[in-house]
């Protein structure tokens, strides 16, 4: 008898909430690339991950980048 182990795909939301929670943080460039979506999904999609997964969303802008940044809330 063999078992097989579903394992869940990483959605496009676990993709950006990973590249959020980096130490870097991540562009909208970054997560457009990563996503494949236009830039309007990608800052709906980052307001919409504070609700749905429990993120506290700050940015910073150096260099006239801004780069966005998740922490977990407790």
């Amino acid at each position: 008898m063999t078992t097989t182990t579903k394992t869940k795909t990483p959605s496009k939301l676990d993709a950006l909430e990973k590249l959020l929670t980096r130490k870097n943080g991540a562009s909208i460039a970054e997560m457009m690339k990563v996503t494949g979506w236009q830039q309007h999904s990608v800052r709906g999609a980052v307001a919409g991950a504070r609700k749905k997964r429990g993120l506290a969303i700050t940015s910073t802008k150096v260099d006239d980048v801004r780069r966005y940044h998740a922490e977990k809330l407790a």
